[in-house]
């Protein structure tokens, strides 16, 4: 029996959330209800091969990585296209944390072989890359750098149509079965950059719990570290109606667009998950009932970064991990030196937040509030320390690394990491509070050590 969404959350949507949006007319908030269709229950991976058949797809490209390629999780997709008679092909070398390298190869499968559907099944990596395959056989004259994010790439908007895709996210994290977004490391400059279009957001998100019982734990808190700062950067970011200027054309509106009443709903929902479920989650792999909620929590967290945007520390994640030297991460079967997306961007959290709080003191302290903090006696001006704490006490009852230092950074590295954290204007600008080099400078800094 397939599971929909909780009664009481649709009571809450209906009666709260509607409203809202009919009060809501400022212009930066066209664009929210661009969302991906999502499917969620047990065992709903069985219903993918009637999907295609639905939408008449003849050819489907199915990716996913060579670890997931074994596992219950891609099984169970190929079983439901062989079963409804649908004809596919499997490319199974997406790299753990893509890079434009890895892209390129997944878009030349693409293109060499004229599909009419694309399903992913995996993480991020594996849901980003099938985007950009995606985007790329359908827009075969295009440069490689014409869709990239400037200012590494052009940053030109996609007008053309692209073909299906179903994505059957295997971690409970990155939330890329809502978003726009397709994520990967640009090797020249060592740093993370991406492509963001609505155009490129997932036909329909197959989301599946039963999935998430095959992540080691590791994989399980990196992920949900990554919902954590999704909703708590989401729900600081500027807000909607401090963000200037406005597009003269609606296809440039940015996919990020600042916090917002409707974005606020999905990002605070997904911290109360990730305060009662995420500790569970990873250390029980056997906890359906966790790890099922980290999974719901990771698609509300999308729904709310993929409108509202993120900050300092995923814009400041993207050279930690484009960076990596000899880091070796647990529980991930790769061949590559690798600081985990969801480790790099958690890494930083109490410096940023620390540094964001005199911006929206309130939410701040509301957050560390959710997440567990006592905030009864704590005055306004000392909600980020209090954040902070809070959230390196998360870490640490986690076991999380002891900041940038133990996973090989040095002082030394502080202006390659700030080098690499300039061009990511895209997150970067949402930031509640202006930031210049020395600032960033000084928030790597304090990263170091965490505890």
């Amino acid at each position: 029996m397939c599971t929909t969404i909780s009664l009481d959350l649709l009571v809450f949507v209906w009666t709260v959330f509607i409203p809202m949006i009919n009060r809501l007319i400022n212009y930066t908030l066209i664009s929210l209800f661009h969302y991906s269709n999502i499917r969620y229950g047990e065992g709903v991976s069985k219903e993918i091969g009637m999907d295609l058949q639905n939408l008449g797809a003849k050819n489907v490209c199915v990716m996913t990585d060579r670890n997931l390629s074994q596992l219950p999780p891609m099984k169970a997709v190929v079983e439901s296209l062989v079963k409804n008679g649908v004809k596919y092909k499997v490319y199974d070398n997406v790299r753990v944390e893509p890079t434009d390298s890895s892209f390129k190869d997944a878009i030349s499968f693409a293109k060499n072989h004229a599909f009419d559907a694309f399903v992913a099944v995996g993480g991020g990596s594996v849901i980003d890359t099938c985007k950009a395959a995606n985007l790329y056989a359908c827009h075969p004259d295009a440069d490689f750098l014409d869709f990239v994010n400037a200012p590494i790439g052009k940053g030109k908007p996609v007008s053309g149509a692209v073909k299906p895709l179903i994505a059957v996210p295997t971690t409970a994290g990155t939330g890329s079965e809502t978003t726009g977004v397709a994520i990967f490391d640009y090797e020249p400059l060592k740093a993370k950059t991406g492509i963001a279009s609505r155009a490129i957001r997932p036909t329909l998100g197959i989301v599946d719990p039963t999935h998430t019982l095959s992540m080691p734990e590791r994989v399980a808190a990196n992920s949900g570290f990554d919902v954590l700062c999704h909703a708590l950067e989401s729900y600081t970011a500027l807000p909607y109606d401090q963000r200037s200027p406005c597009p003269t054309n609606p296809i440039n509106r940015p996919a990020y667009q600042g916090s917002n009443p409707i974005s606020d709903v999905w990002s605070r929902h997904a911290l109360h998950v990730v305060a009662k479920y995420m500790k569970r989650a990873v250390r029980d792999p056997e906890d359906l009932e966790a790890r099922s909620s980290m999974h719901l929590a990771s698609v509300f967290a999308g729904i709310g970064f993929g409108n509202a945007g993120v900050h300092l520390c995923h814009g400041m994640s993207y050279p930690i991990a484009g960076n990596v030297k000899t880091h070796s991460a647990k529980g991930y079967n790769v061949e590559h030196p690798l600081v985990p997306h969801g480790l790099s961007v958690v890494l930083t959290s109490p410096a940023v937040f620390n540094f964001t709080a005199p911006m929206c003191p309130e939410r701040h302290l509301e957050a560390a509030e959710i997440l567990g903090a006592d905030i009864r006696q704590v005055k306004r001006e000392d909600a980020g320390a209090v954040l902070a704490d809070t959230l390196r006490q998360i870490l640490f009852d986690l076991h999380v690394e002891d900041g940038l230092g133990a996973v090989g950074y040095t002082k030394d590295d502080i202006p390659a990491l700030v080098k690499g954290t300039i061009p990511q204007e895209r997150v970067t600008k949402l930031s509640p509070r202006a930031h210049t080099v020395e600032d960033l400078s000084r928030l790597f800094e304090a990263s170091m050590k965490l505890y």
